[in-house]
């Protein structure tokens, strides 16, 4: 499959318009600034049921959102941001964490997004997976064309590689633009880099698939945000709030897990546990450690 820079195609009534994904940025909403700039980051806990080896696992994710300043040069959080000047620009940060147990051994895997609250397109992903084999390492970064990738695994058929990917979406950047402005999710027929964590458990290259994307109207005030691969064995399906600011309820993850006779499509699901706003990053004493039982999570 090619990995030049692709066009997003949205799906109007009068018919297909092709459109590039930076062609048309939102202004963040009056109350955007309200939500997101009050030094406090939202955490939100879900209870997880994980698909691996042709089962389902339990466990619980986390998702963080946090915005903060970032270096476009460096594509790195800055130190200080106003001695960086033009280079500083504000972004959403999620940090997505799964954790769920496999038998006798544990998985700990983690996806952080960097999308810039204008609008613009993600300026760097990356992605980390632990268990008791080993761990990998899978980094994302904005370049001239496309992203510029690396991967560092335990794995001898994967070892540490380079490579570019030409894209005008990531799957990835779906969590952060629905946070931002939702009404920009892409429609219709798109071509689009599958998830990190999923291409981690599934062993996949960072190569671009064909999907179908499409908004609808959920339950109790909720839109749902689908995604279903026509080249790859993939269905994605996220829950969120229709009025701002968009809390994420769950998600629904459809694909074939394990290998050989042995492999089943199955469905991992996540639910919204609990919510709290905190400075997290000073409550790190054992005193603090009662917010974790607020977030539903082992202490």
């Amino acid at each position: 499959m090619k990995t030049t820079a692709l066009l997003v195609v949205i799906a109007a009534a009068a018919g297909c318009q092709r459109v590039q994904a930076e062609t048309r940025r939102p202004a963040p909403k009056a109350n955007f600034g309200a939500y997101w700039n009050q030094g406090k980051a939202e955490l939100t806990s879900y209870t997880l049921q994980q698909a691996r080896y042709g089962q389902l696992h339990e466990g619980h994710a986390v998702l963080v959102f946090v915005t903060e300043p970032f270096s476009k040069s460096k594509q790195v959080k800055l130190d200080d941001a106003r001695s960086a000047g033009d280079d500083a620009e504000q972004v959403l940060k999620l940090n997505f964490t799964r954790k769920f147990n496999t038998g006798v051994y544990p998985y700990s895997m983690m996806t952080s997004v960097f999308s810039p609250v204008s609008g613009a397109r993600a300026i760097k992903v990356t992605s980390t997976s632990q268990e008791w084999c080993g761990h990998t390492f899978f980094q994302l970064n904005q370049a001239a064309k496309g992203y510029s990738g690396r991967l560092f695994s335990y794995f001898e058929s994967e070892g540490d590689q380079s490579f570019e990917v030409g894209t005008d979406l990531i799957e990835d950047e779906l969590w952060t633009r629905i946070r931002i402005a939702p009404e920009r999710l892409p429609t219709g027929e798109v071509t689009i880099l599958p998830g990190a964590t999923h291409l981690r458990l599934r062993h996949l290259s960072a190569r671009p698939a064909r999907a179908i994307a499409s908004l609808e109207d959920g339950e109790n005030g909720t839109r749902v945000f689908r995604l279903k691969y026509t080249s790859i064995d993939r269905e994605l399906a996220i829950t969120f709030e229709a009025a701002a600011p968009h809390a994420i309820q769950g998600w629904t993850e459809r694909y074939s897990s394990g290998w050989g006779p042995s492999a089943e499509t199955l469905t991992t699901t996540a639910k919204v546990n609990k919510r709290l706003m905190s400075d997290y990053w000073n409550r790190h004493g054992n005193a603090d450690r009662g917010l974790r039982r607020q977030l539903g999570l082992p202490e």
